[in-house]
């Protein structure tokens, strides 16, 4: 209870300071990117029900003769990698940890598809709600395999505390700061999911 009034005051407070700051973000995705300014998906949250995650945009909406998307790493342009860079593409979160529906500190929401192919240990990362940044996120970000962030991520379910969750946002700061560990060392974006003894593929979904 004291975490989610802690995730409630926090959220509320930042998204008052950082509003002229995401107001200016958002005129530059509409400048760059166009419309919506806003990208949303449904990602599973606390114990795997799905809510409508929130991120400023960052890839352009190219498509191939048929109509399909292109590949991620096609879309992505030099602004949107900036805003990734920063992490300011995420602070639309904030208003789902005012909603209740994520946590400032927790497992990143991954995608909905990925649910059946999670081991009965890898699922135990849906026991918490999801967060903005998590242990894994400290510990390597998008640099680690999808075995290794799944595995600090039920660490963190294993003892989460509200000292821990101020080291995560303290160590996350930092870390944004230095720009380490934004993209994997031999992509633009991170590989997808495919179970755990196969995880290839191309689109970021942290």
């Amino acid at each position: 209870m004291f975490k989610r009034f802690f995730d409630i005051g926090v959220a509320a407070v930042l998204l008052i300071v950082l509003s002229p700051l995401m107001l200016a973000i958002a005129a530059l995705v509409r400048l760059k990117l166009g419309t919506p300014v806003l990208f949303s998906q449904d990602r599973p949250g606390l114990q795997g029900r799905p809510f409508r995650m929130f991120k400023f945009r960052t890839m352009l909406d190219m498509r191939d003769a048929d109509g399909e998307l292109l590949a991620s790493d096609r879309r992505l342009t030099r602004f949107g990698k900036k805003l990734r860079a920063t992490s300011l593409d995420e602070l639309p979160e904030l208003w789902n940890v005012l909603k209740g529906e994520m946590s400032l500190v927790g497992p990143r929401p991954l995608l909905m598809e990925y649910l059946p192919l999670y081991t009965p240990a890898q699922y135990r990362r849906h026991e918490v709600r999801p967060g903005i940044t998590g242990w894994a996120q400290v510990n390597g970000r998008n640099n680690l395999s999808w075995e290794e962030k799944f595995r600090l991520d039920v660490w963190y379910v294993d003892h989460q505390s509200l000292w821990l969750d101020v080291k995560i946002l303290f160590l996350t700061s930092a870390k944004v700061v230095a720009r380490e560990g934004v993209t994997p060392r031999s992509h633009e974006v991170t590989p997808r999911f495919s179970g755990t003894h196969n995880a290839h593929s191309s689109e970021r979904s942290t």
